[in-house]
């Protein structure tokens, strides 16, 4: 009777803890787990695989994807010794963790240590739940349970890893790492991996930068623990939090704008190169008036990568520059940019050749007559000096013959995108049409790589669709041996013909531009307010030249020179070139008298002088120098190589004054001196 009593007992004792046991489970079981998958912040890198800059996620967080490959072994041996070194053996649980904390809290009335393992401490970072009340130590323990259940050990040393906090924004090993010590969590100082494993136990009380004691106090206890040497005890702690890399903010907005979803965009940017150009953009502009800004594209016209993007000196809204507008990509007038195309499309049509003489003289279509920069003329010129002193008349008179129409659609092959209001007239030889920095910089990139255009990328692994070719190779060629003979900027370090470059300024000085390339690269550069209004006195010679030669001496390195000619280039001097080539002849050109005569524009004819003992001030326009002049025709001065002279000894009554230029061509005033 006492024996089936006994076994009864038994059965019941047993029954109830199969019960219990089954309930645990099912308790386990279902648990609701929180999500696992957290979003880690969208990264931007270089063509090097180099960190280029870090979107946040939310709340403003910085939370860098991180695999346990990618963690120093050292690191997580001493994270696992201090913080839970039964971790690859518990279920979740350390039941004499716990033991220890409930009898300290016990015997001290208060808890004195949690007795968390890692996988508990996973469960309050994702809840993102309190420590230290029961009611939550009991929820953190179910759902490490559940966890263990359902994710190996990697996987749940992974989320602390990525989940972990650093102090202020900070979230994961590898964002604590990267604001304190400045690399990757791959190789580690003792002294630096015991910082990590103490920080996240009490992220705000032990940050360096503000708590240096109690952050040295809290890794030296974790060095003690795993018996580090002295001379890790002695090693500093860091200062200050080093600021999460952020470079090429315009552009990069740009691309993540374009593709939202991507959890990683790879640039062909170099990271070295955006540091030092956007450090010119802000020297650049450092000492100019309020609200002048700066953006530089540097690529590769080989392939068409861009390796650097400036869109403004600072992104934000300082100094009233707006920098939070990206420059490279808003459309401005080109100024004088443009004219290295108008010359190669004459050069491709046979309407001229570099050695070509064009009439530099007033000139107007109907209502339209553009004038030089400086007011002068000189009269009769090649194509080459034309080009190179960026005269205003000749591109026009090109213009006129090619159509601004096929102007126009020579950008459009050439990749821009250029932007008019109405039908294209004459003036967009002048910058009278809207483009981007962008746009002339793969225009100038297309010209660089012999007339074909070559698309700008700026995504890694993108192949840009073949572009058209807007001229032909000696066309190009040509331009671009006539721009490497301008003379570089004073104190420049490159010489002149290393590299064929063109300024320009638009209308009223609201833009300062600069382009040029080498036989690898092209540069642009542009300067001016955002907000469209004019910056007096600025020159794209004077402002942006400098800069563009600057950048190129940053990729002195990797710099290649200009190319030769191609086998078919035309390379003869104006004699020998064939009859409708020496001299180019408009069409429909109306001009004011004889193109090249002299004109006399002081004084005016029939004026009365007072006599001066100083002389009488005569000026002319135009006519080809050496001048000759005469009173009453006797002569008084001769080889005149300027456009005024002082007549001396003139008596009272009235004068005959004559100035003869040098092809035989004059103009006379007749003056009365009191």
């Amino acid at each position: 009777m006492i024996r089936r009593f006994g076994l009864f007992a038994l059965v019941v004792v047993l029954g109830v803890a199969a019960g219990l046991r089954d309930g645990f489970d099912r308790w386990v079981s279902d648990t609701v787990l929180p999500p696992v998958l957290a979003e880690t912040s969208v990264e931007v890198r270089d063509r090097n695989g180099a960190l280029m800059r870090v979107f946040p996620v939310e709340n403003g967080r910085i939370r860098l994807a991180l695999t346990l490959d990618r963690v120093d072994p050292a690191y997580l041996d001493m994270l696992v010794t201090y913080e839970d070194k039964r971790f690859h053996r518990h279920a979740g649980v350390d039941p004499i963790a716990l033991a220890r904390a409930a009898m300290q809290a016990v015997l001290r009335g208060k808890i004195r240590s949690g007795g968390s393992t890692l996988t508990m401490q996973v469960a309050r970072l994702l809840e993102n739940s309190g420590t230290g009340r029961w009611p939550g130590k009991l929820r953190q323990i179910r759902l490490a349970l559940a966890l263990e259940r359902r994710l190996t050990k990697a996987q749940i040393l992974e989320l602390y890893l990525n989940h972990a906090p650093y102090g202020g924004p900070l979230e994961g090993l590898r964002a604590g790492t990267l604001a304190w010590f400045g690399k990757a969590p791959t190789r580690l100082t003792q002294a630096e991996a015991a910082l990590m494993v103490a920080l996240p136990q009490s992220p705000e009380t032990r940050r360096p930068d503000r708590h240096p004691k109690a952050a040295r106090a809290a890794r030296d206890r974790v060095l003690a623990r795993v018996k580090a040497p002295e001379r890790d005890l002695k090693a500093a702690v860091p200062d200050a939090m080093k600021p999460i890399v952020w470079l090429a903010p315009h552009l990069t907005d740009t691309l993540r704008q374009q593709d939202p979803q991507a959890p990683r965009h790879d640039l062909t940017l170099d990271a070295t190169l955006q540091r030092q150009v956007a450090d010119l953009a802000r020297r650049a502009v450092a000492g100019q008036p309020r609200g002048v800004s700066a953006a530089i594209v540097v690529a590769d016209h080989r392939n068409g990568e861009v390796l650097a993007s400036v869109g403004s000196p600072a992104y934000a809204a300082t100094g009233g520059a707006l920098g939070f507008v990206d420059m490279t990509r808003a459309v401005r007038s080109p100024g004088s940019t443009l004219k290295p195309f108008i010359y190669g499309l004459a050069f491709d049509q046979g309407l001229a050749h570099p050695d070509t003489l064009i009439d530099d003289s007033p000139v107007a279509f109907g209502g339209y007559a553009p004038q030089n920069f400086d007011g002068l003329y000189r009269g009769e010129l090649t194509v080459r000096e034309a080009l190179r002193m960026s005269l205003n008349i000749p591109p026009v008179l090109l213009t006129h013959e090619l159509g601004p129409a096929r102007l126009m659609a020579s950008l459009r092959q050439g990749g821009a995108e250029p932007r008019l209001r109405g039908k294209p007239g004459l003036a967009v030889a002048l910058g009278g049409v809207g483009l981007t920095l962008n746009d002339l910089v793969q225009l100038y990139a297309s010209l660089a790589a012999g007339g074909q255009a070559r698309p700008l990328v700026w995504r890694r692994g993108t192949e840009a669709p073949p572009g058209q070719r807007m001229m032909s190779r000696a066309a190009a060629w040509q331009v671009g041996h006539i721009l490497a003979g301008i003379a570089s900027p004073a104190g420049a370090a490159t010489r002149s013909g290393q590299i064929a470059y063109k300024t320009g300024t638009s209308y009223g000085h609201r833009d300062a531009w600069a382009l040029g390339f080498d036989g690898a690269h092209v540069v642009g550069v542009w300067l001016g307010r955002p907000d469209g209004t004019p910056v007096p006195g600025a020159f794209g010679g004077d402002l942006a030249a400098p800069i563009l030669f600057e950048t190129f001496g940053r990729l002195a390195a990797a710099r290649t020179p200009l190319p030769v000619p191609p086998p078919e280039t035309l390379i003869l001097s104006t004699a020998a070139l064939p009859k409708p080539l020496q001299r180019f002849r408009g069409r429909g050109a109306v001009f004011t008298g004889d193109q090249l005569a002299p004109t006399v524009t002081f004084p005016p004819d029939g004026a009365t002088l007072r006599q001066s003992g100083e002389g009488i001030p005569l000026k002319w326009r135009s006519g080809v120098l050496p001048m000759t002049v005469l009173v009453n025709g006797a002569p008084v001065l001769t080889e005149v190589r300027r456009r005024d002279a002082i007549i001396p000894g003139l008596g009272p009554g009235f004068s005959r004054i004559r100035v003869i230029d040098a092809t035989g061509r004059g103009a006379e005033v007749e003056v009365r001196l009191d």
